[in-house]
């Protein structure tokens, strides 16, 4: 048997779109951004902010290795906000991870917390 033409307009065979692709690519660059706020500690005269943006800057990895942050992460201190922007995927429980072992380092881990204030 032959096949029958019907009447409805559909797609060409062989112009099938695939599941999930769209026609436009979206290239969406995601940007992560975090701030380490030290303003309380600061002000109570019991951290010193430098000393700790100098600390992150030592211990960051990104890709395995130390101190490697080329055009992907960076770290800057806004007064006493310390800002982490990262291009690559970063993870806040890293920075919260690091945070705590700077604290106990200066056996200040018992007294103060690190809270995360937006999940």
């Amino acid at each position: 048997m032959a096949p029958v033409a019907s009447g409805k307009k559909g797609k060409q065979p062989g112009k099938q779109a695939l599941k999930g692709k769209s026609k436009t690519p979206k290239s969406k660059k995601s940007s992560l951004r975090f701030a380490i706020d030290c303003s309380h500690p600061v002000e109570d005269g019991i951290m010193n902010c430098g000393d700790f943006e100098k600390y992150l800057q030592e211990r960051i990895k990104v890709n395995g290795k130390t101190s490697n942050f080329g055009k992907d992460v960076s770290l800057g201190r806004e007064k006493n906000k310390i800002v982490v922007s990262s291009a690559i995927p970063f993870s806040k429980r890293y920075l919260k991870y690091l945070t705590k072992k700077y604290l106990k380092k200066q056996d200040l881990r018992e007294y103060l917390r690190v809270v995360a204030t937006n999940k």
